[in-house]
C-alpha cells in the first residue's frame, strides 16, 4: 500500500538525498538532531521502504552501515505531478476537433480503468466497491466504502484532483465514467468537495446485489 509521506518525513529525506549516504553520526551532522531520534526516524522509513541500509567494508576495520534513499523513496520525492497534470488536462480540453478531444479522453478513461483494474462482475456490488476502494487504497487514496444505507456509497474524504477540479470540473464527471467502467455499474456523484462538502461521494444507480 502506497504510504504518503509526512513534511518532517520529506524534509529527512531531501537532506539524506542531498547526503547521498552516511552512518548515523554523519546524518546526525546533517540535520542537526540527536542519534536517538536519527536511529528512531529512520528504522520507521525503513519499514516503509524509502530508506534503505548498506554495509560497508573498508580496509581492516569493522565493516559499517551507511544509509541512504531507496528506490521508492526517491519516486516519493519526485511525486508533484499537479502542474504537469493541470497543464496536460487543459491541453486536452483546448484540443479543437471534437473528435479527436473525445478520442484522446476516452483512451485516458480507459487507461485509468486499466490501472484501477475491472472489479469481478460475479461478485456482490458490495464486494466489487471493496475492491475498487482497496485498488484506490494501494494507490494513495483516502477512500472508505459506506454501507450504512439502501445503497453503498463509495466516499473519498479528500478530493484527489482539488486543483484540477477547482480548474475544470470535466475531471470529476471523468473520475465518475471511471469508477462506473470499474464497477460494472453506473454511478453518480452525489456529494463533491467543489461544493463545500466535506468529501466526495459516489452512488451506484442500481440496488444492493
Amino acid at each position: 500500500m502506497k504510504v504518503a509521506l509526512e513534511t518532517s518525513d520529506r524534509a529527512f529525506l531531501d537532506q539524506l538525498h542531498r547526503l547521498g549516504s552516511g552512518t548515523i553520526s554523519d546524518i546526525c551532522r546533517s540535520v542537526g538532531v540527536t542519534a536517538t531520534a536519527v536511529r528512531q526516524r529512520l528504522v520507521r522509513l525503513q519499514g516503509q521502504g524509502s530508506v534503505s541500509r548498506v554495509m560497508v567494508r573498508s580496509g581492516r576495520g569493522r565493516p559499517h552501515f551507511v544509509y541512504q534513499v531507496s528506490e521508492l523513496g526517491l519516486n516519493q520525492l519526485g511525486e508533484n505531478y499537479s502542474d504537469l497534470a493541470l497543464i496536460l488536462w487543459q491541453e486536452m480540453q483546448s484540443i479543437e476537433e471534437p473528435v479527436l478531444r473525445d478520442r484522446v479522453v476516452r483512451r485516458v478513461r480507459e487507461s485509468m480503468v486499466k490501472r484501477y483494474g475491472r472489479t469481478d462482475r460475479s461478485r456482490s456490488l458490495s464486494d466489487r466497491l471493496r475492491q475498487l476502494q482497496a485498488s484506490l487504497a494501494d494507490r494513495g487514496f483516502d477512500v472508505e466504502v459506506d454501507e450504512s444505507g439502501d445503497l453503498p456509497i463509495l466516499r473519498e474524504n479528500s478530493c484527489p484532483y482539488q486543483e484540477l477540479a477547482s480548474s475544470d470540473v470535466g475531471i470529476c464527471g471523468l473520475e465518475q465514467d471511471v469508477f462506473a467502467e470499474v464497477l460494472g455499474t453506473k454511478m453518480t456523484l452525489t456529494k463533491c468537495c467543489l461544493d463545500g462538502h466535506h468529501c466526495c461521494e459516489f452512488q451506484p444507480e442500481t440496488v444492493r446485489s
